[in-house]
């Protein structure tokens, strides 16, 4: 479970250089787009990680947000166990940085007990795959030091910390972030998001 007791600051990252990557999946499991009646799943894998109060309101926000253009159903990818169940999902969307649109990764969540097997590398990666065959970069996220784990993922996969640049409605608190960062990474990680910073 995600450690909530680590203080909320908003922390963007972003990446322009990514090419299109093999997707590794362990056996039993696939990546599939939405389909009707997912959003129920999705519901119950944001609340069982506490993004949500209720899976009402996780499946009205899914609704809302997401399934109001049947062309972008394609951009909504979830992880399906051998029982066609979702144990995991990621969204590629786009927001606004001004007036203009930019790309942008939502909701990278993978179910607790199903965390450790490389599902969320393989989402992001499925995500940043259609990005990199559309072209569209640069590719923004906004998340918090609590996601600590997903942030060094995203490392790895070519984003970088901004330390000013932001996206949509989110103050940029770069400095907040990487000290609370500082007490739950070991030194390396430590160095490692320094050194992945940039303006």
């Amino acid at each position: 479970m995600l450690d909530r007791t680590i203080p909320f600051y908003n922390t963007i990252l972003k990446c322009t250089d990514y090419s299109y990557r093999e997707i590794e999946l362990p056996e039993g499991f696939s990546i599939v787009s939405y389909r009707s009646g997912l959003e129920k799943e999705w519901a119950q894998l944001e609340c069982s990680i506490g993004d949500f109060d209720s899976v009402t309101e996780a499946e009205s926000y899914f609704i809302e947000t997401y399934l109001q253009d049947p062309k972008k159903f394609s951009n909504i990818l979830f992880a399906i166990n051998r029982k066609n169940e979702a144990v995991g999902s990621c969204i590629a969307w786009q927001d606004l940085k001004d007036a203009d649109k930019v790309s942008s990764l939502h909701w990278l969540v993978v179910q607790e007990k199903y965390q450790g097997l490389g599902l969320g590398r393989a989402l992001c990666t499925a995500v940043m795959n259609i990005y990199a065959k559309e072209e569209a970069f640069p590719v923004y996220i906004h998340t918090q030091p609590w996601s600590w784990k997903a942030i060094m993922l995203y490392l790895s996969m070519g984003f970088k910390l901004q330390k000013s640049n932001t996206f949509s409605h989110y103050e940029n608190e770069f400095e907040k972030a990487l000290a609370e960062l500082g007490k739950v990474v070991n030194e390396d990680q430590y160095e490692l998001l320094r050194n992945s910073s940039e303006e």
